[in-house]
């Protein structure tokens, strides 16, 4: 895999559900101001994408940032409870996404209700919960595919919008207060998360050390670049007010003044298509993450058991994943996910510092990527909690429960002392 064909991949993986997901939700706290919120999640992922691609050349893993933990602080408590809070993060994310299908279903099949919504969202995780059981054929070509039809639509839409708009919304005079557009920041950058995802491709590349820190940057610039234009073609379609209305479907809303509410009916359609794919592949990934956790002992080995054609980690998940894109709200998950998911990325990155030596890389710039990302947890927990106690409610419960799981998997199944790849497969060796 070459440089531009990583650069696809992290495309791909961050041009997803997100932009749909989450522009409403954002801009909604940081109005017209969004744009600078994407930029600044765009630089903080930039400085992160450095931290992990020295991470990634020095410690090839499909294990990805629960690898990472692992050498940053050894197996233990801390790196156990990182990578279930991680694996529980990633399932928020998934909860979200399905919540969007849902959100757009309503809206472009003319259903009513939040409980429509809701029940779109539960019928596509179990959807694509029995399509993995059953296994699935190769669709990288299919994949391939969609991602271009979705960002070829995104730029198309942005070009007539901004066309068709009124450039005096973006006038700064009407921006928010600065700490209204810094709140924003953790949701932003969580629409650039899926970068992470190249460092599973460090393997296949045939020089590692230039390709994966070139495609690291070269994807985020160019989503940057992407997210932008689409923020500033939102905000110039509609006012501040129409897009907290619409925060959940804000995309489709901003389209409906182009040909004569057809490009409402084909942005709702992209979006539908953006959400299932990103859904089917997230439940994939998240099956193969819970198998590794399994080996290394921070999840049941029952969890790595085969189920049909996947295992019963997909299973679990589905359990999980329902009742939470169910029963809570769309900006309530994305506040929690974003937050523990950079959490994560800041762990990560203060572990790098005590690996400098071996991975090489600059300390000033793995400084500057912890900086960025503690300072987002921390502007964004001051504006979650301002506006909702149930997220901060399920934001404690998160680490709380991690730890919790670690600890009684520890206590009750052993620890692992070494884990390590034979052949393709990793093996794990336990002991009380």
């Amino acid at each position: 895999m070459g440089m531009w064909a990583a650069v696809s991949l992290g495309i791909g993986a961050m041009v997803g559900a997100g932009i749909f997901a989450l522009l409403g939700q954002a801009g909604a706290q940081a109005g017209s101001a969004v744009w600078i919120s994407f930029v600044v999640g765009g630089v903080i992922a930039l400085f992160s994408g450095y931290s992990l691609a020295k991470l990634g050349i020095r410690y090839p893993s499909s294990g990805g940032l629960i690898e990472y933990l692992v050498q940053g602080y050894g197996e233990g408590w801390l790196s156990g409870s990182m990578s279930v809070m991680f694996y529980l993060s990633a399932l928020a994310g998934i909860a979200m996404v399905a919540r969007t299908f849902g959100d757009y279903g309503v809206q472009l099949f003319g259903l009513e209700g939040t409980l429509a919504a809701q029940l779109l969202a539960a019928g596509v995780l179990g959807g694509f919960t029995a399509l993995n059981l059953a296994g699935s054929a190769d669709v990288a070509g299919v994949e391939k595919l969609i991602v271009a039809v979705k960002v070829t639509g995104l730029v198309a839409f942005s070009v007539a919008a901004i066309a068709v708009g009124d450039p005096g919304r973006m006038s700064p005079s009407n921006y928010p207060a600065v700490t209204a557009v810094a709140g924003s920041i953790a949701l932003t950058f969580f629409a650039f998360e899926g970068f992470r995802v190249i460092t599973n491709a460090v393997e296949d590349m045939p020089d590692p050390d230039r390709d994966l820190p070139r495609s690291m940057t070269v994807a985020i610039l160019l989503v940057t670049v992407l997210y932008v234009l689409v923020a500033v073609a939102v905000f110039s379609a509609l006012d501040v007010g129409e897009v907290a209305a619409a925060r959940d479907f804000a995309l489709a809303e901003a389209t409906r003044p182009l040909l004569d509410g057809t490009g409402f009916r084909l942005m709702a359609v992209l979006a539908l298509l953006s959400t299932a794919s990103g859904i089917n592949a997230a439940m994939y990934a998240v099956t193969n993450v819970t198998y590794t956790m399994a080996l290394r002992g921070e999840l049941p080995e029952a969890v790595g058991h085969r189920v049909w054609r996947s295992r019963e980690g997909l299973l679990v998940s589905a359990a999980i994943l329902i009742p939470v894109a169910v029963f809570m709200d769309i900006g309530e998950i994305a506040a929690v996910g974003s937050m523990a998911i950079l959490s994560v990325h800041a762990m990560v990155h203060f572990g790098h510092l005590r690996l400098l030596g071996e991975t090489g890389a600059s300390r000033r710039l793995v400084t500057a990527a912890l900086l960025f990302t503690t300072g987002a947890v921390l502007v964004s927990l001051k504006s979650t909690i301002e506006q909702s106690t149930t997220a901060v409610v399920v934001l404690i419960a998160l680490p709380v429960s991690a730890l919790l799981i670690e600890g009684v998997f520890r206590a009750t199944h052993g620890r692992v002392v070494r884990a390590r790849i034979v052949g393709h497969r990793l093996v794990a060796h336990r002991s009380r």
